[in-house]
């Protein structure tokens, strides 16, 4: 009850009066402060963006949707609002570089999101380049017999023709398992091999669509801003995308030895654990979840 009231009474009494008297003390306002005194990255871009939606004003509360192109202008419209001068270029770069990122993240999740509504086509050439791309890069000492073969079970695909298994993530879902395939070889050969354990093994390229829905979900709801203004200073962009990709094919291959589970039946079940785990990561403001080279 006592949290409830303080809650009340500083929210609409002591507020004003402690950021009148930090004016007062410093020459500048809240927002000043904030930009300026908060390390660059999550804390800074996460914070002034709830700073932003607490305000009355239409410039500030509008600046947090601002598309790219028009962020050099509304750095312009903040500062005349807030009455900063603009000779004050620490605090316009910093603003700059948040209002960056989260235009870079709204863009990034379109990106994302237009790459996943893409069907994938057996008719499409470049589509099929893509998937005989990721066979080469797992299988480099076995030649694919034909387009249509058991084989493809061999690096877990539920049949004979791996184009049914990408219909809930398009072509998203190969592209994630080509780039982890082609920038982390070794390490995607090494998983492939331990997914064919006798006891512990997991079908690897329906297991790593499946990680693709997962960094889908994550992106959608926002989970991932803190990673990505950590990890970039300026624009979200997909190669940044995939990166996390990577880094959740790598740890759940961990995960799922370390768990020993006692069948592929249970799936799910540590599936939903490994994301619980990855959320719980991702509430940090200073995470920052790579698979370094």
């Amino acid at each position: 009850m006592w949290a409830h009231v303080w809650g009340f009474l500083y929210s609409n009494y002591f507020r004003f009066w402690l950021k009148w008297v930090l004016r007062l003390l410093t020459g500048k306002c809240e927002l000043q402060r904030l930009l300026g005194g908060a390390e660059a990255g999550a804390r800074r871009t996460l914070g002034m963006m709830s700073s932003f939606l607490m305000k009355s004003f239409n410039v500030l509360r509008n600046a947090v949707h601002v598309e790219e192109a028009e962020v050099e202008r509304c750095v312009r419209d903040v500062m005349k609002e807030k009455k900063i001068e603009q000779q004050d270029t620490g605090f316009k770069t910093n603003l700059h570089m948040s209002l960056l990122q989260i235009s870079g993240y709204k863009k990034l999740y379109f990106n994302v999101e237009n790459l996943r509504k893409v069907p994938y086509d057996s008719d499409n050439e470049e589509h099929e380049e893509q998937l005989i791309e990721l066979w080469n890069l797992l299988m480099p000492h076995e030649n694919l017999k034909a387009r249509i073969s058991k084989q493809w079970c061999d690096i877990g695909f539920q049949g004979d023709d791996p184009k049914t298994d990408f219909r809930g993530m398009g072509l998203l879902g190969l592209v994630n398992l080509v780039y982890f395939s082609k920038h982390y070889t070794n390490e995607a050969r090494q998983i492939l091999s331990r997914s064919n354990h006798p006891k512990l093994g997991y079908s690897y390229a329906i297991v790593g669509i499946n990680l693709t829905e997962m960094a889908y979900s994550l992106l959608k709801n926002g989970a991932l801003k803190a990673h990505l203004y950590n990890m970039v200073s300026g624009l979200p962009q997909m190669e940044h995308f995939h990166q996390f990709y990577c880094y959740l094919v790598y740890e759940f291959d961990k995960f799922w030895f370390e768990e020993e589970p006692e069948s592929i039946m249970h799936f799910n079940q540590y599936r939903e654990k490994f994301h619980e785990k990855i959320k719980g990561l991702l509430l940090d403001y200073s995470v920052v979840l790579t698979l370094q080279d």
